[in-house]
């Protein structure tokens, strides 16, 4: 636009020109020359009674010699006119003919304006006008590519979102894939869940992102507190926090305290519809930048939320039956017996991976509990059922109580006779029952050791830890539980004396993808005689962190015992005891 000024001013063989553009009551010269540096550099300025104003007031050009003299302009204010005294005006319009503006040639002595400058300056401003439609265009045009990759972004987002979200089983899942779905686009400060639970608003944490305050200080507050959270489940609209102001004025002091305290400038507050019409509770977005939800976003959150209320009661639903399965599964889990002489321990730790339910077990009782001489016979069992879901846990279930009952009636024919007439009892019943175990009898020898009896099918060694020896595997063993597969069981024998500890376990503790169960097992032996003096509860909780640690992706049961140590016996010489 400095391009037409300079024109106009050559072409007349005028001082100085303008392009000015109207808009209400101001007039915009993005095209100046010949006003001074001062003037160059104010490019906006009231339009009253200014050239630009008398052509936009009538819609016809302006052609004045002397404007001290000319009594349409008699009463012009100088400083509107930039101090001239002589000017040409001619209108600036776009393709519907509407008035931009206007092209003015100046002159600050009268001046006597031909029918040639008058021609010269109406093609120029028809020049003008075309170069400011142009520019018009490619204005909207570049406003329309970016609402197209708006628009291409925004149902990115939503595409992924419906993969995702279909895809996610546990409330922490849902959390972490939101999390990850508006980083990119978005790029919220904060993403926080929300839910309605019991009565109450509890927030969902992710306990594999840093320290939250709002999540640690408000972990559960009531739906009816004014919080922008609560209101929008309340609500059930979608509620904005445009600035710190918003909340001060609206909302509880808290909610400015932890605003502060996390650096936001900005949030919003979706609701999260369920199913039957009832919210279930908040999503909430906010920023460490001021930002203001345009529609388009507004509509984009609104399909967020519907994805990830319908990944909430998808999470919810699961999350009932599992837990359901676990406490089934730990109501399964024995009280292990109190026998003079032994010093047991048990510990059963759940999968780090929510959805996982399986069939590992653990057992201790103490058979032939009507005997009158005394002596106490204990079964013991580490087992894991095929499956890691609710019917394993159901069949798991099943097969403890089988074995339990056929080790009570085959107490005196060892641990492989209960073992096969368990497999005779899930083969006549048709029941698909396959898996791993190590069952055991130990029976005391009077002299303050216990024969350690057992039968192993298919499962991993127990290993046994005697002090002044090195850790052992017991790696006797036959077939796994499976339909159909013949197998006569055999059994196998041990002598504990005082001081052993033998630790039985199921394979989520040793196996880990990329590494040899072997290579996990010895780890397993040199932690046991690295601690043979720590007691065996303390014992299994070392073994369970440094071995398996919390992101285990199996169940794991571990079955420790450890024999007392009787008084005045002495440890036997390397030719003696096993």
């Amino acid at each position: 636009m400095d391009r037409f000024a300079r024109l106009v001013a050559g072409a007349l063989d005028v001082p100085a020109a303008v392009v000015a553009l109207s808009c209400r009551d101001q007039q915009f010269l993005p095209g100046i020359v010949g006003l001074g540096e001062s003037s160059s550099s104010v490019r906006q300025k009231d339009l009253a009674g200014s050239p630009c104003a008398y052509v936009a007031a009538r819609g016809e050009s302006l052609v004045v010699g002397d404007a001290r003299t000319d009594a349409r302009v008699r009463d012009f204010a100088p400083a509107a006119w930039f101090g001239a005294v002589a000017c040409a005006a001619v209108p600036l319009t776009d393709d519907a003919g509407t008035l931009l503006g206007a092209l003015c040639a100046l002159d600050f002595v009268p001046r006597s304006w031909s029918e040639r400058d008058r021609e010269v300056l109406e093609d120029l401003a028809r020049a003008c006008s075309t170069q400011l439609r142009l520019q018009a265009l490619a204005r909207q045009a570049q406003q329309d590519r970016m609402q197209a990759a708006t628009m291409l972004g925004n149902s990115r987002l939503l595409l992924r979102a419906a993969e995702t979200m279909a895809r996610t089983s546990g409330l922490e899942q849902v959390r972490r894939q939101v999390s990850d779905l508006v980083s990119g686009d978005l790029r919220p400060g904060y993403v926080g869940l929300v839910l309605r639970q019991e009565g109450v608003l509890r927030r969902v944490p992710d306990r594999m992102a840093s320290y939250v305050s709002l999540e640690e200080h408000f972990p559960v507050y009531d739906p009816h507190e004014q919080w922008p959270s609560a209101q929008a489940a309340r609500e059930n609209r979608i509620v904005l926090i445009p600035d710190r102001q918003t909340l001060v004025d609206r909302y509880h002091p808290d909610t400015v305290v932890e605003f502060d305290a996390m650096d936001l400038r900005s949030a919003v507050c979706v609701p999260l519809p369920g199913t039957y019409g009832r919210t279930l509770g908040t999503l909430i977005l906010a920023w460490h930048v001021p930002r203001t939800i345009d529609i388009s976003e507004r509509a984009v959150l609104t399909v967020l939320a519907r994805y990830t209320a319908d990944a909430v009661e998808r999470a919810l639903f699961l999350d009932g039956r599992i837990d359901v399965a676990r406490q089934l599964q730990r109501a399964m889990l024995t009280d292990l017996p109190s026998v003079q002489g032994l010093d047991l321990a048990a510990l059963y730790r759940t999968a780090a991976d929510q959805d996982m339910v399986g069939g590992d077990w653990y057992d201790a009782y103490q058979l032939n509990s009507s005997r009158t001489d005394g002596t106490a016979r204990l079964a013991l069992t580490v087992g894991d059922i095929t499956g890691h879901n609710m019917q394993a846990a159901t069949l798991m279930g099943q097969a403890r109580s089988m074995l339990r009952q056929a080790s009570h009636d085959h107490s005196h024919s060892g641990p492989a006779a209960a073992v096969d007439a368990l497999y005779a009892a899930v083969t006549d019943l048709g029941m698909s029952i396959s898996g791993t175990l190590v069952h055991a009898h130990l029976v005391p020898t009077g002299d303050g050791a216990w024969d350690f009896i057992w039968t192993n099918a298919g499962h991993p060694p127990p290993l046994l830890n005697r002090p002044g020896h090195p850790v052992r595997p017991l790696h006797e063993h036959d077939l796994l539980l499976y339909p159909g597969l013949p197998v006569h069981r055999t059994q196998h024998r041990v002598r504990l004396h005082p001081g052993a500890t033998l630790l039985l376990y199921t394979d989520g503790l040793v196996e880990e993808p990329g590494t040899p169960i072997d290579q996990r097992i010895d780890q397993v032996s040199l932690l046991l005689a690295e601690n043979s003096g720590t007691p065996v509860a303390g014992l299994l909780e070392q073994v369970a962190e440094r071995i398996a640690g919390p992101a285990h992706h199996d169940d794991i049961a571990l079955l420790a015992v450890r024999i007392g140590t009787a008084q005045g016996w002495a440890e036997p010489s390397s030719g003696a005891g096993l």
